[in-house]
């Protein structure tokens, strides 16, 4: 039998370091080849890494969450094991004085419980009264345990209706941030660092739309998505940038450098299991309405199930989000960092309003959109949102050339 050492790999593109994600394997674990170990996440992608040999896993090396460079030593495998040796027994230990506590002694709520004078005073000052905490000391005696594991639980009501009779909160629960909810968070903290936002919420009538939405999902043939609003908002998007360059761009704050795009890639914010992700519909301008909302749905369902490759995720030159049904009357959306712009549709609602002088129930919803103060004065911003709202309220000029 021989030892082998599995180290992190370099994995290319300028990669000196990744961050532990998931560990496949602990100590004792006996490993076919190619069997996976452990997962790691660079600034591009999750990489799965798998064992090049067969053997017994002796040590594991590096905590979920841990950056490691490139050559650092993840798994020691002992090789040559074979079908000789079986996987290790589970050990028994003998049980902690805390795991070996006799089960607590039922009380009503009329028992007057025993307790030393200090527990007494302590659950005095929480509010808790010693009556509704489950004891296990001689005699049904109340042990300082015994009220600390009462508060851990959150305490229990008395029932009595009375100030006091429930037991104060007083946990705490830590959770790492790892893998792609930490790239989430160090992305959005940078963003918000060092982008100067202007928010501008503007109120769209979507009547017209919503009725034009309604008619060809009706009449659409069986190869035809299904088509949500988003897409249309990607129609009104192509046709209103050229008239903005300065807004589908992207800026480089280190070199100074803007960099205005004539293709139309358009980021759309989706929550997945794993945290906020931003699949990308590229050349927008090339697609219709249907193709829009065909390339929509495959990137949004691609980024939900974990499928995306790093090419769908990067790229975006504007972002979309919403929330949908929960969108909210207005939101504060932070820009997806180097774009310098992001739009945010909220939610639908029906509600009267005043038009040439008479009241009638319309489909309204508000636009939310924030733009780096940067490179997007506040006059422009507004344009732009108007030149939107023209087009996304008389929904016949998203299909006329030249408007």
């Amino acid at each position: 039998m021989a030892q082998f050492t599995f180290r992190l790999p370099d994995i290319g593109e300028g990669v000196a370091e990744a961050e532990i994600v998931v560990w496949h394997v602990k100590v004792g674990d006996l490993l076919e080849e190619d069997q996976p170990l452990v997962d790691v996440m660079t600034d591009k992608a999750t990489v799965e890494m798998t064992t090049p040999v067969s053997g017994r896993v002796l040590a594991t090396h590096g905590e979920i969450g841990e950056v490691l460079p490139v050559g650092s030593v993840l798994v020691e495998l002992e090789t040559g094991v074979g079908d000789k040796v079986a996987a290790p027994s589970p050990v028994m230990s003998a049980p902690s004085p805390r795991s070996a506590r006799p089960a607590a002694a039922p009380r009503t709520p009329a028992d007057v419980p025993l307790a030393a004078p200090a527990t007494r005073h302590r659950a005095f000052e929480l509010g808790i009264p010693l009556q509704f905490v489950p004891a296990t000391g001689p005699g049904g005696r109340v042990t300082p345990d015994d009220l600390n594991a009462y508060i851990a639980r959150g305490g229990k009501d008395g029932g009595t209706g009375q100030a006091g009779s429930r037991g104060r909160r007083t946990g705490v629960h830590e959770t790492r941030l790892v893998g792609l909810r930490r790239k989430i968070a160090e992305h959005m903290q940078e963003a918000a660092r060092r982008i100067p936002h202007f928010g501008y919420v503007e109120e769209f009538d979507l009547t017209e739309l919503e009725g034009l939405r309604r008619e060809l999902n009706t009449a659409r043939t069986g190869d035809q998505p299904k088509l949500t609003l988003l897409p249309f908002f990607i129609r009104a998007l192509v046709k209103t940038l050229p008239a903005f360059p300065q807004i589908n761009a992207l800026y480089d704050d280190v070199d100074g450098v803007l960099r205005t795009h004539e293709a139309i890639h358009v980021g759309i914010a989706t929550q997945t299991p794993g945290g906020l992700m931003v699949p990308v519909v590229r050349h927008a301008e090339a697609r219709d309405l249907w193709d829009c909302a065909r390339e929509l749905g495959r990137v949004t369902a691609a980024a939900r199930d974990g499928n995306t490759s790093r090419e769908e995720l990067t790229g975006s030159t504007i972002t979309l989000t919403s929330l949908g049904a929960i969108g909210g009357i207005a939101a504060t959306p932070i820009i997806n960092r180097p774009e310098v712009a992001i739009i945010g549709p909220n939610k639908l609602v029906e509600r009267p309003v005043a038009m040439n002088g008479q009241v009638s129930i319309r489909t309204m919803m508000n636009l939310s959109s924030s733009f780096d103060h940067r490179i997007v004065d506040g006059y422009d911003a507004a344009l732009f949102v108007q030149a939107l709202k023209r087009l996304i309220e008389r929904p016949a000029l998203l299909f006329v050339e030249g408007t």
